[in-house]
């Protein structure tokens, strides 16, 4: 498992040698969100404007294409490495008030690893003098060896999932059932394009989500995620150009949705001196 000083970024893990996420060398700049934090908000915010006790922020527009901002910040921030193991690794960055999002936040990202694979812990501590929105995701793109994910089989766990507008923004919620996006049972990707939310995720007697990605009569990957995360987002990379494109699944746990720090839907509002966890990993013990 390596982790990077620049967003502790979740850059390669290996299984008896073989990848489990498609990430990007050490002489890359991390593209396409590769094993990326996503702090303190996940996916797109509308024209990068919101409101928030009673005062308008303006974020920088990251997203160009659509006149968004997207991602949050500290996936290009640089996090500091604390005392690990060999099966253990916490990263800590403190965010500090900027333009935009004029809010202070001490941050943790632990990295451990077991028999099962791998876990990822998120805490956050607002360090300021007044309550900051907050929402978290994470960016791995997982693969089970096969060239396009077209042929794999995937299960998620969801019976609802969110429309987007032009500009990939939230229009609505509608039912999966009865559209191409049901993957309730677990049944081949083929052509569907995921560029998709799921939320209302069915859980596990303790409180976990799994979404499973098997390749044909082979590998199986199972990502989890806690009660914090009401969300998955999945990304099958059909925007992303040769060679990758495809290639692998983005299997993204949010806390929230897109555009949260406008609608407020699942936000996170960390109140002075408040802290707040969730957890999320990738189960691989049907990936030997």
């Amino acid at each position: 498992m390596i982790v990077t000083e620049v967003g502790a970024t979740l850059r390669s893990y290996l299984v008896a040698g073989v990848p489990v996420l498609e990430g990007f060398t050490e002489s890359e700049i991390c593209h396409d969100g590769r094993g990326q934090l996503l702090l303190p908000w996940p996916a797109r915010l509308g024209d990068g404007r919101y409101t928030f006790g009673g005062k308008e922020h303006q974020l920088p527009l990251d997203d160009p294409e659509f006149g968004n901002a997207i991602h949050g910040f500290t996936r290009w921030d640089n996090w500091v490495a604390e005392p690990q193991s060999a099966t253990r690794l916490a990263m800590r960055h403190v965010l500090h008030a900027r333009p935009g999002y004029p809010f202070c936040l001490d941050l943790a990202a632990t990295f451990e690893l077991d028999e099962t694979g791998v876990s990822v812990s998120l805490s956050a501590v607002n360090i300021g003098d007044a309550p900051a929105p907050l929402g978290a995701g994470a960016h791995p793109y997982l693969t089970v060896g096969t060239p396009r994910v077209d042929s794999c089989r995937l299960l998620v766990p969801a019976s609802t999932f969110l429309l987007t507008d032009s500009r990939l923004l939230p229009a609505g919620r509608t039912p999966v059932s009865g559209t191409e996006w049901d993957f309730r049972k677990s049944r081949v990707i083929g052509a569907t394009r995921l560029g998709t939310a799921y939320t209302d995720l069915v859980r596990d007697c303790d409180g976990l989500a799994w979404a499973i990605l098997d390749a044909p009569g082979g590998r199986r990957l199972a990502m989890w995620v806690d009660q914090a995360h009401r969300w998955i987002q999945l990304y099958s990379g059909d925007a992303i150009p040769p060679p990758h494109r495809r290639t692998s699944l983005a299997m993204e746990p949010m806390t929230c949705p897109p555009d949260a720090f406008r609608s407020g839907e699942d936000l996170t509002v960390l109140e002075p001196g408040e802290k707040w966890i969730a957890r999320w990993g990738v189960d691989v013990t049907g990936f030997r």
